[in-house]
């Protein structure tokens, strides 16, 4: 064989060799895309994404408050060097480390389950800031939040029990439970005053203040080896009574994200008006219950599924506007939000074609 023939013979069977090697081993990283958007103000299989009682339902001028999502590959997928590479060069795809989106002292189960938690308080803290920027009632309650294992709490207290007081003193934040329990010592007794959670739970629905108290006495113990603190093992929350129940029906997407969208979707529900006048708008961020809009992940990917999606206008938290304005898609205009007030403000100048005043995302 000529010497040319096997220097190309043996340079084809290489480039073969990597390729296949490029395919077939695994590398340690994820990949996140665009994922779909969902209008708040619409439909999800066959059924309104809000649903309030006595309010009404799905139907709209035409415009669009679309939450937006960020595709992922599954925990148990691994990437190719190929798909690595074409990931790194594609414009609307980024490849992160694995470890960033399955964190390795996590199961894909916990991951999982934490998306699903963080998907349900941003459902919670919508409801109480899109009522609270209506001034219509919303009435805290500190709860059980959780009972630790083991701890003598546990059999006494459930999650969901609404804690009315300490010792006879009353509690309005979840904080001063600790502050009772604290002024025991390990081994003495402290008297809780609760509505169990299935009452509470049950006066709920009615949409009626939680009644029906009971005191339940429990024996503190060392909140470590060695510590002086008494605990009982329980971790205090909040809940909310609302005026109406609130529904929102939507599967399959997890994460905090969608709290700001969620929230004005139900502004919009509970007004006579139309927010949008009849534009298309998306955006994303988390809400807290005082109605501060929090910086997300993958803000790129979400302008970019916004942009395709059809919409013109996204509203951008402001933590996260210096990211997305380095790169804008084309047809997209960022509005910068820090809360949910700038967000009702900043739609109705769009509802009002006053755009100039808008906000703006820049880099600095």
């Amino acid at each position: 064989m000529p010497r040319r023939t096997a220097t190309m013979l043996a340079s084809l069977l290489m480039l073969i060799a990597l390729l296949c090697a490029g395919v077939l081993i695994p590398v340690p990283y994820a990949e996140m895309s665009p994922g779909p958007t969902y209008n708040t103000l619409g439909e999800h299989n066959g059924e309104c994404v809000l649903q309030i009682s006595g309010h009404k339902g799905c139907e709209t001028t035409g415009g669009h408050l679309n939450m937006t999502t960020v595709r992922v590959t599954g925990s148990e997928y691994r990437m190719n060097l190929v798909e690595a590479v074409y990931g790194w060069l594609a414009h609307d795809d980024v490849v992160v480390p694995h470890s960033t989106l399955y964190p390795d002292d996590k199961t894909p189960d916990e991951v999982d389950q934490q998306n699903a938690e963080e998907f349900t308080q941003s459902q919670e803290s919508a409801k109480v800031a899109a009522l609270r920027a209506l001034k219509k009632p919303v009435t805290a309650h500190v709860i059980v939040g959780a009972v630790q294992k083991g701890a003598p709490a546990q059999g006494k207290l459930h999650a969901g029990d609404v804690i009315k007081s300490v010792d006879g003193t009353a509690v309005g934040e979840p904080d001063d439970v600790a502050k009772l329990v604290t002024k025991h010592k390990p081994g003495q007794k402290v008297v809780f005053s609760v509505v169990p959670a299935k009452d509470a739970a049950a006066a709920e629905k009615r949409g009626k203040e939680p009644t029906g108290e009971e005191r339940v006495t429990i024996t503190t113990t060392k909140a470590d080896e060695g510590a002086s603190r008494a605990i009982v093992g329980i971790q205090a929350g909040v809940d909310y009574t609302f005026p109406f129940r609130i529904d929102i029906k939507l599967a399959d997407v997890g994460g905090p994200s969608a709290g700001l969208m969620f929230a004005l979707g139900i502004v919009d529900r509970l007004s006579s008006g139309d927010l949008t006048g009849g534009k298309f708008i998306a955006g994303t961020g988390t809400i807290d219950d005082k109605g501060t809009v929090g910086p997300i992940g993958g803000i790129e990917m979400k302008t970019i599924g916004a942009r395709d999606a059809g919409a013109r206008f996204f509203l951008t938290p402001k933590e996260n506007c210096a990211a997305a304005a380095k790169d804008v898609p084309s047809g997209l205009r960022l509005v910068k939000v820090h809360t949910i007030d700038d967000a009702l403000k900043a739609l109705e100048k769009i509802r009002k074609g006053d755009t100039a005043g808008l906000p703006k995302c820049t880099t600095d």
